[in-house]
């Protein structure tokens, strides 16, 4: 998996352009009144059009948190527990609108919360890999602390120098 780190997500948000970067949400304002026109639920419009902007500022907020970690192990932590919980906020909006109010309802959440997730899935792949940063390389892994004996078997690496 590829190391994707706060400071580079950050750099391709820069790069995009401002309509493209809020192009899902663009997505969601327009599919309203076209859903409510077209006889969808109202109900499970409004909780998918409320979740998806919800997780949204979720993420921003998420996102300048993580920043401010020094440490890599935190950063990484910070950024899945707050991937699994904007999911997990999709999906209870779902869920929530089809217990209350029927599987309709249901639906027209998981509709908008599709729609607007394509939106924003075909900006970022549109909008291709992160910039390149300029200054320091990026960190690599640390050597091993074993290195492989050119006879076979191991030595430490105090040893090898």
């Amino acid at each position: 998996m590829p190391d994707a780190s706060v400071k580079d997500i950050d750099a391709r948000a820069k790069s995009v352009p401002a309509a493209a970067r809020y192009f899902d949400l663009v997505v969601v304002v327009v599919a309203i009144p076209v859903a409510l026109a077209l006889g969808a639920p109202t109900f499970g419009v409004a909780i998918g059009a409320v979740a998806w902007i919800a997780q949204r500022v979720l993420a921003q907020v998420d996102r300048r948190l993580i920043s401010t970690s020094l440490q890599p192990r935190t950063q990484l932590a910070v950024n899945l527990g707050e991937a699994f919980g904007r999911i997990w906020l999709l999906v209870g909006a779902i869920v929530l609108a089809g217990v209350l109010r029927g599987r309709a309802d249901g639906l027209a959440a998981a509709v908008v919360v599709f729609s607007a997730y394509s939106a924003a899935f075909v900006v970022r792949v549109l909008s291709g890999p992160p910039p390149r940063r300029s200054g320091p390389a990026r960190q690599t892994l640390a050597k091993p602390a074993v290195q492989a004996h050119p006879e076979g078997g191991a030595i430490g690496r105090e040893v090898a120098r």
